[in-house]
């Protein structure tokens, strides 16, 4: 991989991370068009995953701040029914990543057929999501463990995992201002597991002719890009226009198919 091409894929990694596009259907396209696989895939992944990680902690420093001082009170507040519903949210993610997750990554690799399949579900999500009638209410636990099973769902690459969770707590009617923030800090701690996971079982045979250099262009492209994304994702969020990345993944998803088969 050259550095260029990891400037290309970490700023992919690091738009699609947040907007709802899915950045893992991106990768998997974009990596497929340049020729890139194995071990340098799964490390260079991991990398530009850490540089989103950190995108995530940077933007909502404030409120993990506030969270963990509030969370360490002990008490009945709302940064102790904000980490319980985080960690509800997480209970679908372990279960599918514990028993599926491998099953999955192996059924799309390669395969932008159905991977632009997935686009065109979260298109069309994102589309009813935008027409919903607008109801709103604080985020509760029912609400954070059905949000948790949209991101277990959102493992098939191309389903984002933004568009599928934001999406469905605005069905849900759970308040704007709430779905984005919870949306971007209930997933830190799984793709932090994840990708240390994927690291202690990797095979990195593969991964030798990768160089540091590569590896911080790509590290550095994704969160620089992630920050970006991820503001103005919060702030769309709240102001509800989300139905030009419905069209968007429509757009990519058809291309996607049509590329595969022709």
């Amino acid at each position: 991989m050259s550095v260029f091409e990891a400037f290309i894929l970490g700023v992919l990694q690091g738009l699609t991370e947040f907007l709802p596009v899915s950045s893992s259907g991106h990768l998997e396209i974009g990596q497929a068009l340049l020729g890139i696989s194995g071990g340098e895939n799964l490390l260079f992944t991991t990398a530009v995953h850490g540089g989103t990680v950190l995108s995530t902690i940077v933007v909502f420093r404030k409120e993990l701040t506030r969270i963990i001082a509030g969370f360490f009170r002990f008490k009945a507040n709302v940064e102790m029914r904000f980490v319980i519903n985080v960690a509800v949210s997480m209970l679908p993610l372990v279960f599918v990543g514990f028993f599926f997750k491998d099953r999955i990554e192996a059924l799309f690799t390669g395969n932008p057929t159905l991977v632009g399949a997935m686009l065109l579900a979260t298109a069309a999500l994102l589309t009813f999501s935008h027409y919903a009638k607008p109801r709103t209410h604080p985020l509760t636990m029912k609400d954070a463990f059905i949000i948790g099973i949209a991101q277990a769902i959102a493992v098939f690459p191309g389903l984002s995992r933004s568009g599928s969770t934001i999406s469905t707590g605005l069905l849900l009617g759970v308040k704007r201002e709430e779905v984005a923030p919870f949306s971007f800090l209930m997933v830190l701690i799984p793709i932090i597991g994840i990708n240390l996971l994927d690291l202690s079982h990797g095979d990195f045979t593969a991964a030798g002719g990768i160089s540091g250099t590569t590896l911080a262009v790509g590290f550095l492209a994704a969160f620089v890009t992630g920050t970006l994304a991820c503001q103005a994702m919060v702030n769309l969020v709240k102001r509800g226009k989300l139905l030009w990345f419905a069209v968007y993944c429509a757009v990519i998803g058809a291309a996607a198919i049509v590329y595969s088969l022709f």
